[in-house]
């Protein structure tokens, strides 16, 4: 992979290929095609494949996913995984097909089993059964991970995967009903502080705990594999992905009282215990993405302040 190397972003009109796009060209990588998923139905594979005919990528980045926060992953179960599949599917093999030389699968920390010992190690993969509420998510992130990981062992092709951890940044989703975590909370803390209420009410005990990463960051982290490692470097390791996260988690409890302070809320907080929490603790082990010589640098303070200037910017 070179400067000029001609690069697909799939996705990045959202807030990871956002990231990415930016993150490339400030590192000079200026050939990056992408198109609208109005305009490019990722589910199609005829239109993948013409879409790819067309423009022939010699680099692909996998960005491009429905995803959402735990109301969405357990509401439309069945469309997470058909169209996470279908997409991931489509671009994979049309990758194939066409001799991309190299291809970043994005995938989600929610793969990892319910009762995974900590922090989650990426061969914990596939050890035990799955969180309920996002199940249908993680199959099909698990089932991009293995397309890569087996292009690469029956064909040979440099096609890798990436696991963020929980992201968040600029052009982050604030709807209440398909969001994170963690923009949900501004939102609601944002909206209480306008409307003068007295209480915001918070999704389960507060008491579980979470890793969030920069979306800046995991761009950084992405862009620095692409151009220093190849599949070979996971695969004969063992492993069949690279974690990417900080190492360290907060609870959403103390995740609220950040967010409280950041945005100037001066109400009580309520814990709805009959919501559920999803699984009690979701760290990742990154010591190999240590290993490959990448960190983390933006604190958490500092990127939701960043974020909240965001949201006041473009939703207020």
């Amino acid at each position: 992979m070179n400067k000029n190397s001609k690069i697909y972003l799939a996705g990045h009109d959202g807030m990871v290929g956002s990231a990415l796009q930016k993150e490339l060209q400030h590192r000079g990588f200026n050939n990056i095609s992408y198109r609208s998923l109005a305009k490019l139905d990722l589910r199609n594979q005829s239109a993948v494949n013409e879409y790819f005919e067309e423009v022939s990528p010699e680099v692909v980045i996998i960005a491009a996913a429905k995803v959402g926060g735990i109301v969405a992953n357990d509401t439309y179960r069945a469309e997470f995984i058909y169209d996470n599949i279908m997409i991931e599917a489509n671009l994979i093999h049309a990758a194939h097909i066409h001799n991309v030389k190299k291809l970043l699968f994005l995938g989600s920390s929610c793969i990892y089993p319910k009762n995974a010992a900590q922090p989650l190690k990426e061969e914990y993969l596939l050890t035990d059964t799955l969180e309920p509420t996002n199940e249908p998510y993680a199959i099909a992130k698990i089932t991009g991970i293995k397309l890569c990981e087996n292009y690469y062992r029956q064909y040979g092709d440099n096609f890798f995967s990436v696991m963020p951890t929980n992201l968040y940044g600029p052009h982050d989703n604030f709807n209440l009903q398909t969001s994170h975590v963690l923009p949900a909370l501004i939102r609601k803390f944002h909206e209480a502080k306008i409307q003068n209420a007295s209480e915001v009410v918070v999704w389960g005990t507060g008491q579980v705990f979470r890793e969030f990463l920069f979306v800046s960051d995991m761009a950084n982290a992405c862009v620095e594999l692409l151009t220093t490692i190849d599949a070979k470097d996971i695969y004969e390791k063992g492993i069949s992905h690279i974690n990417i996260g900080t190492g360290k988690d907060i609870s959403i409890a103390d995740l609220a009282k950040l967010i409280v302070g950041i945005v100037g809320f001066k109400g009580k907080i309520v814990y709805d215990k009959s919501k559920p929490n999803g699984v009690r603790k979701k760290l990742l082990d990154v010591t190999r993405l240590h290993n490959f010589g990448w960190s983390s640098e933006t604190a958490l303070e500092d990127g939701i302040k960043i974020t909240y200037e965001w949201f006041l910017e473009n939703y207020s």
